[in-house]
């Protein structure tokens, strides 16, 4: 009697930190599932790898947003990983994952913990173990953060060293991971600059243009910004301090989460900013701070969207005051270039458009093309046309990505071949393999991607009436909603405008993605916050069109 073999999708991760500290390799987790699915005469449909990504979510892991993808379409009936963990690290992500197969009647296998989802113990157990995971990595986390407080609080510096600091081998400790901070004199000379400028009274983005201007850069090679000058100042590191827990799960909140106590200490390093000069700083800094920020007349509806002509920046807010012959005060409403703006003159220039001209010019676009079957027609016509020839480029370029991953592999077998006949030393081939195993997880997650956007769909020709039907819900939320949610809607779905070198509105390229029916839910007469609130998602591709 013939029976249908079980196809089984196999799942492996590995993040940089797994395969450095505890050795969980690709290739060990792929075998043992591998061996697994023979020994029970299982068919293995597909492996679905995830090379150098966290757990800690799904964005980015490729292949696993491919596997669920498949799932979707049936195309298997079992997944089977090494460890839970390696699915999700946190237990609502494990759950919420194993859901979506339960919804396609596909079980979750767990190799190491020895339970599948398909019984009821099965999930009770995947729930407990998820727990105890979670559990782990929050007590992992806890103690990482708690290490840190404690080296903070004895003077020793955590992350990342600002401009002016590099570090060396520490001569005073034998241990290889005890470093010791010491000033960079090119990188002090720029440090220095920042807090006397802003001491005998320039402003951030004067000292901003200054040394942009006279070529110096920020520790990771860009150009100088108002932000990164306040940051600079602010930065207590320089007067010989140590500060710690600024912001509080920065994560998830940014700098929503900022603390009210952090930790600042003596620090071991030698301060560049003298105490006087520091004080200076600060006491100027918070008398600035009461200083009420200028505020723009008007609303600007284009901000962020409108980009630069001549460096693709984002156009931001801007005013200019002149008085008339009568002596009357007029103020001028402008879009201008943000890099200008933060940056100065070295960067770029202003490339000012009139805020009324820009707006005028957007709005009575998007009136005429929504109004319009036969424009519309035609501008559905030209993306089908290119949807359905660009999967060509995407394939050659999966192809090289595949030749180099090839190369690299026989790159590894080389040096194996070396270290095995003792043509190399262990720190040489250690150190190549290394290299040549970050490029490699690089160009894996680059298969991955590019994979997953041919399989996605997105170039098959979209329907017209699908896009009139959203463009008609775009024009009925536009012209009723009041400012903040016309604003709203502008930012969710124009993608960018763009400038030519005349100042004038070149082209509005509008994106719609899946989600977007959760907007259009045909709206009523008067629009009011509440009814302008998202309805359950429709599941949609994405749909970009330019005007």
């Amino acid at each position: 009697m013939i029976t249908n073999k079980t196809k089984v999708a196999i799942y492996a991760r590995v993040s940089t930190e797994d395969q450095a500290e505890q050795g969980y390799s690709i290739d060990a987790q792929l075998d043992t599932l591998r061996k697994y699915c023979e020994l029970y005469g299982k068919e293995v449909y597909k492996e679905y790898v995830d090379a150098g990504v966290s757990g800690k979510s799904i964005e980015g892991r490729y292949e696993l947003q491919r596997l669920l993808k498949d799932a979707g379409n049936r195309k298997f009936h079992e997944v089977i990983v090494w460890k839970f963990n390696r699915m999700a690290r946190k237990n609502v992500d494990l759950l919420n994952i194993v859901e979506q197969l339960e919804a396609c009647n596909i079980t979750f296998r767990s190799f190491s913990e020895n339970f599948d989802t398909s019984t009821s113990m099965g999930k009770f157990a995947l729930q407990m173990m998820g727990a105890v995971g979670e559990l782990e990595r929050n007590t992992i986390v806890d103690n990482v953060k708690m290490g840190m407080k404690q080296r903070a609080k004895k003077g020793e510096h955590n992350g990342k060293l600002p401009l002016g600091y590099r570090a060396v081998a520490d001569p005073s400790n034998l241990s290889k991971r005890s470093k010791a901070v010491v000033i960079v004199p090119e990188e002090a000379i720029i440090v220095r600059k920042i807090f006397e400028l802003y001491a005998s009274g320039s402003g951030l983005k004067s000292i901003a243009n200054e040394l942009n201007h006279s070529g110096y850069m920020t520790k990771t090679g860009n150009t100088f910004s108002t932000t990164a000058i306040k940051e600079i100042l602010n930065n207590p590191f320089y007067n010989g301090k140590v500060r710690y827990n600024r912001y509080e799960n920065w994560s998830n909140k940014r700098r929503r989460g900022k603390c009210a106590d952090p930790i600042i200490a003596d620090g071991k390093h030698e301060a560049i900013i003298s105490d006087t000069l520091w004080e200076k700083v600060q006491f100027l800094s918070q008398k600035k701070s009461f200083t009420p920020s200028r505020i723009f007349d008007g609303e600007f509806l284009l901000s962020g969207l409108i980009r630069c002509p001549k460096c693709g920046a984002a156009m931001v807010a801007s005013r200019t005051r002149s008085k008339t012959k009568t002596g009357e005060i007029v103020n001028r409403l402008y879009y201008s270039c943000g890099a200008f703006r933060s940056k100065g003159s070295s960067v770029c220039s202003a490339n000012s458009i009139r805020k009324q001209e820009a707006e005028d010019e957007v709005m009575n676009r998007l009136a005429r093309i929504l109004s319009k079957d036969r424009i519309l027609k035609a501008i559905v016509d030209k993306i089908n046309h290119k949807l359905t020839t660009r999967t060509l480029p995407l394939q050659a370029e999966l192809e090289h990505i595949r030749s180099q991953l090839e190369q690299a592999e026989s790159r590894k077998r080389k040096y194996l071949d070396l270290f095995e006949h003792g043509n190399v030393d262990k720190s040489f081939f250690t150190g190549r393999m290394q290299e040549i195993q970050a490029d490699f997880i690089k160009l894996q997650a680059e298969k991955s991607r590019l994979e997953m956007e041919l399989s996605e769909g997105n170039t098959s020709p979209i329907s017209f009436e699908q896009v009139r039907e959203l463009i008609h819900g775009f024009n009925q939320v536009l012209t009723t909603a009041p400012f903040e949610q016309r604003k709203t809607l502008l930012h969710l779905f124009i993608k960018r405008i763009t400038m030519n070198t005349s100042k004038k509105i070149e082209t509005i390229e509008l994106c719609f993605d899946e989600n977007v029916d959760s907007y259009f839910s045909s709206p009523p007469v008067a629009v009011t916050a509440e009814s302008f609130q998202p309805r359950q998602p429709v599941k949609r591709e994405k749909i970009e069109i330019a005007i």
